[in-house]
């Protein structure tokens, strides 16, 4: 990633200034504070991929705090990970607080008021995934602020390292690949925050919210399956039909709707893909589940007000 902003080439007196005006403002809306003075330095760098932006945050000891005035001045809805590489840093969020080492990472929301905590120099890649995508996968994310992940759990590593690698590369990648990389990597922090729920003694929202996650988990993984179904998905999970639509009740959708939803944005991401420019439009709609063209063409137009054949123009023009 290439450095944004760096403190070295500004004045002493005004680098904490600086800092406070242009990364905690500009960058994610902030109230930073440092005993350092004009000894303080720091650096971010940035850059984009799919939905999600990376950023590498180099910077000696500060406080830093998400207001509730700070909140109501935003329209920032993201759930940002933080992944330690160098020194500690504490996160306070919805009640708890925990300390973020190397090799380890923490989530907090953009959404409520939050405190980051550095003793020490200390870098962190941070990675910002709008909200949905992870509530899309898992449902709501308040039972996993604050909690730190990585020490010693095979799948938590997994994630942290497919992350920091995919950070350090974003810049170099296609637009096309770094889309589908950053829902690969949202993916499998999906799986590793599932599997610590599910070994943990909970609150039954949480458990709910773990459920959530195994039903979106079933229906992702057979949504190509044309004859998916409300009551072989209810089966699978182990509960009954009205409760699997009284899970995607708490998003607001239902079992019907969430299967459609889903469907779409599977055919809208191929359908912007070059790589799959030579695939007919009828062969990606039947490839996830759409049985009927028709069908497909008419609720394909009503959620994206264009045709399937007019979006795929429209995005393979870029």
């Amino acid at each position: 990633m290439s450095i944004q902003f760096t403190t070295d080439d500004s004045p002493g007196h005004r680098r904490l200034a600086l800092w406070q005006d242009i990364v905690c403002d500009v960058f994610v809306g902030l109230d930073c504070k440092s005993d350092l003075g004009s000894a303080f330095r720091g650096s971010v760098t940035q850059a984009t991929l799919g939905k999600a932006v990376c950023s590498e945050v180099c910077s000696d000891r500060q406080r830093v705090f998400r207001t509730p005035s700070r909140i109501a001045r935003s329209d920032q809805d993201f759930v940002l990970v933080a992944l330690g590489n160098h020194g500690d840093g504490g996160v306070v969020q919805d009640g708890r607080e925990t300390v973020i080492h190397p090799g380890e990472f923490a989530l907090y929301d953009t959404t409520r008021p939050y405190e980051l905590k550095f003793k020490d120099a200390f870098t962190q890649t941070i990675f910002k995934v709008p909200r949905e995508m992870l509530q899309r996968r898992l449902g709501r994310t308040e039972a996993l602020t604050a909690l730190s992940f990585g020490a010693g759990a095979p799948l938590e590593r997994l994630a942290y390292d497919f992350i920091v690698r995919l950070c350090q590369n974003a810049d170099q990648l296609a637009t096309d690949h770094a889309a589908a990389l950053s829902e690969q990597a949202v993916d499998l922090l999906a799986m590793a925050l599932s599997e610590r729920l599910g070994k943990r003694s909970l609150p039954s929202s949480t458990h709910r919210s773990a459920l959530l996650y195994r039903l979106k988990a079933h229906i992702r993984a057979h949504l190509a399956d044309p004859d998916l179904s409300l009551s072989e998905t209810a089966a699978a999970l182990g509960i009954s039909p009205r409760y699997v639509n009284d899970l995607l009740a708490d998003e607001d959708t239902s079992f019907q709707r969430y299967v459609l939803a889903e469907r779409l944005a599977q055919c809208r991401r191929d359908l912007a893909t070059p790589m799959l420019a030579h695939r007919h439009v009828s062969e990606i709609a039947f490839a996830w589940g759409f049985n009927d063209l028709s069908h497909f063409g008419r609720v394909f137009r009503e959620h994206f007000e264009m045709s399937p054949r007019e979006f795929r123009q429209s995005q393979l023009r870029h």
